[in-house]
């Protein structure tokens, strides 16, 4: 899952911090897995190829700095947990074989070419903003609307989910770092939530009872689907001075609280893909 924006402090952040280095954080990708389905060709020349022009052009000027932003999806389902950057990638949609494959163009340019890259692999990022594709504004969103039945796919998975200022965070403490070079960096909280139990507590923190239905169109294909998520964090605290400070709670809470005053932005009613 790509960074979603959290407020205007998060540009301001990145901008204090990397004043005087001439950097690129590429965080453009397209990031809807369902739509992934549809076009997976849109992907490749996206997330693909757009990564590659991000690299060649930093290479052509000689950039200090690129940060790449890959995917917890590039893992699939861990294989073992919590999931560490040494674990196996598995492209179980088009969208995470296209990050992955992004993620294999930036690392050979730093071997082939001494490109100072990092990649920065965040799991699951929420927070005020977040695209009407994610789980958390569509659950909010719908209940917001006076929705009893919430719709959703698959409810088993687990996800790490991670506030989006702690991720602004992890990101500016990975490009300060005077390590971390060429490899590959985790952010997560390091604790998981079933997409039931996550309904669950927002209908509890919106003092609202709901049904949860099930949606076929909102299904992931079964090989597809990353059945467990769980962050382990233990490199970027080990080479930066992040650490998770959002805990769920209050994190949703303060979603919940910009979602009503911007309902006008999403459409409840519909599926977004």
């Amino acid at each position: 899952m790509e960074i979603v924006a959290g407020d205007i402090r998060d540009y301001d952040m990145v901008h204090a911090a990397m004043k005087g280095t001439d950097a690129v954080f590429h965080l453009a990708a397209l990031i809807g897995i369902p739509y992934s389905y549809v076009s997976p060709l849109a992907y490749i020349r996206t997330n693909i190829e757009g990564s590659y022009n991000v690299l060649q052009a930093a290479k052509d000027h000689a950039l200090d700095l690129v940060i790449m932003t890959s995917t917890s999806e590039t893992y699939g389902t861990g294989q073992y947990i919590p999931i560490d950057e040494n674990h196996p990638m598995v492209g179980q949609s088009p969208y995470s074989a296209t990050k992955i494959a992004a993620d294999q163009i930036a690392l050979s340019y730093f071997r082939s070419f001494d490109l100072p890259v990092k990649i920065v692999r965040p799991f699951n990022t929420y927070g005020p903003r977040q695209s009407a594709r994610a789980i958390i504004p569509t659950v909010i969103t719908q209940i917001l609307d006076g929705q009893k039945e919430i719709r959703l796919g698959n409810i088993s998975p687990t996800r790490d989910l991670t506030y989006v200022t702690d991720t602004v965070e992890g990101f500016l403490e990975i490009s300060k770092s005077a390590d971390l070079f060429g490899e590959i960096t985790n952010i997560g909280s390091g604790r998981e939530i079933s997409v039931e139990n996550l309904v669950r507590l927002i209908s509890e923190l919106m003092q609202t009872e709901i049904d949860i239905q099930s949606d076929q169109e909102r299904v992931r294909p079964g090989k597809s689907e990353v059945e467990r998520l769980l962050c382990d964090n233990s490199k970027i605290m080990k080479f930066t001075q992040w650490s998770p400070r959002i805990e769920l709670r209050a994190g949703l809470l303060e979603t919940i609280e910009w979602l009503k005053g911007h309902q006008d932005l999403y459409k409840s009613e519909l599926y977004n893909v």
